[in-house]
């Protein structure tokens, strides 16, 4: 069974960094695609940043470019999300996950929740001016 575990989060001034980290458990045979989501009461899980199963395809939400950037170790079955120049807007739960792709789709990069199949328990980050 793969299992995301998040870690990293806090809380931080605006303007701050943060560096959210994943290291998911489980034998990952095939391709995984991943990606990090977050959602604040109320509101759908949204797609933040993600990446392909190979090739370092990468997506990001219009809220994030220029500021987030997000990072894969395959060797360690490791995903990381740089936080920079955080805003207040960025307050939310943030969760890592894999979604097992085919052969043909293994260099696409996927947003929607829905795609991923394997979720971890999320990270708050906090953002406060």
């Amino acid at each position: 069974q793969v299992q995301p575990v998040e870690s990293g989060g806090g809380s931080v001034q605006a303007g701050g960094s943060l560096r959210l980290s994943c290291a998911v458990s489980g034998y990952m045979t095939d391709y995984y695609s991943m990606g990090w989501f977050r959602q604040t009461p109320g509101k759908e899980r949204e797609g933040v940043a993600t990446m392909s199963a190979i090739g370092g395809v990468t997506c990001y939400a219009d809220s994030v470019k220029g500021r987030f950037t997000i990072s894969r170790d395959h060797a360690k079955n490791m995903l990381s999300l740089q936080m920079n120049t955080l805003k207040d807007e960025d307050t939310a739960m943030y969760f890592c996950a894999a979604g097992r792709r085919s052969w043909y789709s293994r260099d696409v990069c996927y947003t929607d929740p829905g795609n991923f199949e394997y979720w971890g328990q999320g990270t708050q980050v906090t953002v406060s001016s």
